[in-house]
């Protein structure tokens, strides 16, 4: 069985790889204002997954020593996966 860490992990990384890679060119382009809105809508995503399977269970998350409920943790390591995929992008299509 995979830990809930890692599956977050890897729910992340296919989230942002597919949005950075396939969607986000396809349907945003150079606009800076259609990538931002679909990667609020992503991350929304991201949290609604992982809202779905551990609202409410109580279950703690450990990243780098600290402990997390699964919001932060979500939000968090998205966001550590997306920053460099991000200023990839706006370099490539600006």
């Amino acid at each position: 069985m995979i830990e809930p860490e890692l599956a977050v992990i890897l729910l992340n990384a296919t989230l942002v790889v597919l949005a950075y890679f396939w969607f986000y060119p396809r349907v945003a382009g150079a606009n800076l204002q259609k990538v931002a809105l679909f990667d609020l809508l992503t991350t929304a995503i991201a949290l609604l997954i992982v809202g779905l399977k551990f609202w409410g269970s109580g279950y703690q998350f450990e990243l780098v020593g600290f402990h997390l409920n699964w919001f932060w943790f979500t939000l968090l390591t998205y966001l550590v996966l997306e920053i460099p995929l991000s200023f990839w992008y706006l370099k490539r299509y600006r």
